[in-house]
């Protein structure tokens, strides 16, 4: 019975080892791709905190460029409208959706107002009007850059809760894929110049 009894605990206690090993193995699992996702989605929205930082840029800019251009072309009001409406839309914009694509709309409406200025000789050699149009170009650049990082992260992250197996813990703690920040369909196509 010693022996028979012996063995039997001996069993109990490697059935509790291997249950001990195989729970602590899938609780490390777990916490180790959950913990990965939040890293991912965190990095998603400091990337996405990057492009609105210089979306805010541009938009703190556009005033000033289109009072410039207003002492220029002041028969050009239609253009210089639909600036000022795509930034108003931006500014009102709730969620990041709608932001992308005010966004997108202020994108072209800007195209539109730099087609404008190629017709105002004396415009383009404004001092004012240059300082204005290369802070925008750089800030066009810096918006290109954050949206490159923006859906590089994104696709990281998408790419990680559609996997499996982390597909079954994204759906068991809401995480959810995010959208790309896409080009405005105005861009498919360059701005028609004429002199």
């Amino acid at each position: 019975m010693n022996e028979e009894s012996r063995k039997k605990r001996i069993g109990i206690l490697l059935g509790f080892a291997v249950l001990f090993l195989f729970i602590a193995f899938n609780y490390s699992f777990v916490q180790g791709t959950y913990n990965k996702m939040v890293d991912l989605d965190e990095m998603t929205n400091s990337a996405w905190a990057d492009v609105e930082n210089n979306l805010q840029r541009r938009f703190d800019l556009i005033p000033n460029l289109v009072n410039t251009v207003k002492g220029y072309a002041d028969q050009e009001k239609e253009v210089l409208l639909g600036v000022t409406e795509a930034r108003s839309r931006v500014a009102g914009a709730g969620t990041r959706d709608e932001r992308m694509e005010a966004e997108q709309g202020l994108s072209g409406a800007l195209s539109r107002l730099l087609v404008v200025v190629e017709n105002y000789p004396q415009l383009k050699s404004d001092q004012n009007f240059r300082a204005l149009q290369d802070e925008l170009a750089g800030t066009e650049n810096r918006i290109a850059v954050a949206r490159k990082r923006y859906n590089d992260t994104v696709q990281k992250y998408n790419s990680t809760i559609r996997k499996f197996p982390g597909v079954i813990i994204a759906n068991i703690f809401g995480f959810d894929a995010r959208e790309f920040f896409e080009a405005p369909e105005e861009a498919q196509t360059a701005p028609q110049v004429e002199f």
